[in-house]
């Protein structure tokens, strides 16, 4: 008796669990990554001629000339956009800032963070003097709080929260201003040595004064 012949394997089964995406897969990728990137860069193009509030995302998806319905693919609304590119540069940036608390100076760290911006700076223009510039810092403050939560405060005499807030703001209004000069008129020596001299000087620094008693209404005035 012939045995039942054996079903022969097609090359889409064999392709199918190889592991390997199929070459349709890999090309479906690649667009989504093309319109991703283009709907960031549209955004950050039209940021540099209007207000956050005056764009919208049938406008970011003209000057990405990417579809309507291809941009709710990507993002569920153009805040979301904003906040992805957003979160990708302060996380960055972050990195950066802690790589300053590992220095005996902090300068280190301060110019390690400084040549990053110098290196992206009509990026970082359009992020902090554009019309996204209130969302930047509040995106900043909120990752660098929950940085500073893992963290053992800088010294005792300031509240750990409120030497988070005014870091970041000092951080970005500094980087806000030197963005906003003509590129050749401040160096990224000059700015680290600055930010370096500010933080230090009035965050980091330990306090000489008798500790303050807020019990004692007389201590406090």
């Amino acid at each position: 008796m012939t045995g039942t012949p054996k079903r022969r394997r097609k090359e889409s089964d064999t392709a199918a669990h190889s592991g390997k995406p199929l070459s349709s897969a890999k090309s479906k990728d690649a667009r989504a990554l093309r319109s991703a990137r283009a709907l960031q860069d549209a955004l950050l193009s039209l940021l540099q001629r209007r207000s956050f509030d005056q764009i919208t995302v049938r406008d970011i998806c003209a000057e990405a000339e990417v579809h309507y319905a291809t941009f709710f693919r990507h993002h569920q609304s153009k805040e979301e956009l904003l906040d992805a590119i957003a979160k990708d540069q302060i996380a960055h940036l972050n990195q950066l800032t802690l790589a300053i608390r590992d220095t005996d100076t902090y300068l280190a760290g301060f110019r390690a963070l400084c040549l990053y911006v110098d290196n992206h700076r009509d990026l970082w223009s359009i992020l902090l003097n554009g019309g996204a510039g209130a969302a930047m810092r509040e995106e900043w403050l909120r990752q660098a709080t929950m940085v500073a939560e893992a963290e053992k405060p800088a010294n005792a005499w300031l509240p750990a929260e409120l030497g988070t807030i005014c870091a970041s703001t000092l951080i970005a209004e500094t980087l806000a201003w030197w963005v906003a000069q003509p590129r050749d008129a401040y160096d990224v020596e000059y700015i680290a040595q600055l930010l370096f001299r500010l933080i230090s000087g009035a965050i980091l620094a330990s306090d000489p004064s008798p500790q303050i008693d807020q019990s004692n209404p007389e201590d406090l005035g």
